[in-house]
């Protein structure tokens, strides 16, 4: 969409320091090494200090240009700075910034957008709370529903699962890495598998696949010998994320659905980085049969990164008493502002067409790619969350994450910025902008192939040399 261009600082990536990073970027990382807590992340795998962003491109403080297909961990759904959302930003730090829970014309329009994008057949079956300003902390609200509602303790999540770093969205999130040194987290969780067609856990391929891992998750609620007690709630992002941007076989969510209610089992859906129009639609369910209890929301609801959480239930399990959930920055203003923006935006310039158009002709691009290459075992995804799986050899499935890690720098070199996950780190995590234009994806794309041909070359001489030894 050609008006779409003025919403970003360049069409291409742009590397004019002689290295990366470049000798300001240094100086900062550096500084951050020495007063800043260990703990830090990102700038170990892109090593660079930011100066500004616009749309789809970020400007470190060298004044390279990188193509940003990472999207803040897919929180920038319409992109860095946008100007249109600024404007509601402006107007609302000027008028009111801080007011707990208490009723806005801006709280209130927010909360009737989202209800409105709704499937019409139950949109009034729904309401909104907000909660404190991350993706845990809707996780947390949830879980607290789901007990007081139901008067149980357990929750069972999934393989793949992640849902953010308090003590209760962590105990629901499968990575160990984050776990291995916490010995009390909130008890009674336990882990099922997902649907990963691509490493089914029951060893089926999609043609003999019949729902295994869903007739696994009945026989774990049905059998009193399983081990696990009948939980409050089950917690399963309806497109994963971190876990490898994995989407579920088709039918598999409403067959989970169906047999937790028929177990009196309440479903929460964790939405955070599937929703706000990132899969091409409101939120990613909405492209199934399939109808949670508590949907939690987070990341790209923020517009242009504002920090914004809160749930989407059934009036039906409203269980808890005035004050029974709390938290000071809940509901920020400038936040809801930067979110009605950003639902205006998405109206405006048809960004829901827009998406679905840029997934299909960057899917063709990378089957392309996976055609040519000797390392690319699978493509997935929806809309603009994807995810392509690096192996060492296709028949095997041996996951390739060495490969990946030099691919990343390869492309990182040349001005490309993606995210990394995976069950094992090998999996490239698109989650762009969804105001990307075709040339930036066309200039992403340009390096991404060049990089991988390098990288090939360089496994497989090592692979020659290996052999004539």
């Amino acid at each position: 969409m050609e008006i779409l261009k003025k919403y970003h600082l360049s069409q291409c990536s742009k590397i004019v320091s002689s290295s990366l990073p470049g000798e300001k970027s240094k100086r900062l990382l550096d500084l951050q090494k020495e007063i800043e807590g260990i703990v830090v992340s990102y700038p170990t795998k892109m090593p660079i200090a930011i100066d500004s962003a616009k749309g789809s491109i970020i400007e470190d403080v060298d004044g390279n240009h990188f193509i940003d297909f990472f999207g803040g961990c897919g929180v920038l759904n319409v992109g860095h700075g946008n100007s249109f959302v600024l404007e509601y930003v402006k107007k609302q730090q000027s008028k009111l910034i801080h007011a707990l829970d208490f009723p806005t014309e801006n709280k209130l329009s927010l909360i009737q957008k989202i209800l409105n994008h709704l499937p019409s057949k139950i949109r009034k079956d729904f309401k909104v709370s907000f909660g404190g300003p991350t993706g845990s902390d809707a996780v947390e609200a949830a879980i607290k529903l789901a007990k007081i509602k139901t008067g149980r303790e357990g929750i069972i999540a999934f393989s793949g699962g992640y849902h953010g770093m308090t003590s209760g969205a962590l105990a629901v999130t499968s990575d160990t890495f984050f776990r291995n040194k916490l010995s009390s987290l909130i008890p009674n969780v336990s882990f099922v598998p997902y649907s990963y067609c691509y490493r089914c856990p029951f060893n089926k391929e999609p043609e003999t696949c019949n729902y295994e891992c869903a007739d696994h998750f009945d026989w774990l609620l049905k059998d009193k010998h399983s081990g696990v007690a009948q939980p409050a709630a089950i917690i399963i992002e309806p497109l994963q994320g971190e876990g490898g941007n994995i989407l579920p076989k088709e039918g598999y969510l409403e067959r989970i659905v169906d047999i937790a209610h028929k177990n009196g089992v309440i479903v929460i859906f964790d939405e955070i980085q599937s929703g706000f129009f990132r899969t091409g639609i409101f939120l990613e369910f909405m492209n199934t049969k399939a109808i949670p209890d508590i949907i939690t929301f987070s990341k790209g609801f923020g517009g242009i990164g504002f920090p914004i959480s809160g749930l989407i239930y059934k009036k039906s399990i409203e269980a808890w008493e005035s004050a029974a959930h709390i938290g000071t920055f809940r509901a920020n203003q400038v936040s809801i502002a930067a979110a009605n923006g950003a639902f205006d935006f998405v109206k405006k310039y048809s960004l829901e067409e827009h998406t679905e158009y840029l997934s299909s002709y960057l899917f063709d691009k990378l089957y392309q790619l996976k055609n040519e290459s000797k390392f690319i075992g699978d493509i997935r995804g929806r809309g603009l969350m994807i995810g392509i799986e690096f192996v060492k050899n296709k028949d095997t499935k041996e996951p390739f994450e060495e490969f990946l890690k030099t691919l990343r720098s390869t492309c990182f070199n040349k001005g490309l910025l993606f995210e990394v996950g995976g069950h094992f780190n090998n999996v490239m995590r698109f989650t762009p902008p969804l105001i990307t234009t075709t040339e930036i994806v066309n200039a992403a794309i340009e390096i991404l192939t060049i990089s991988i041909h390098e990288c090939e070359e360089i496994y497989l001489e090592k692979s020659r040399n290996a052999e004539s030894l």
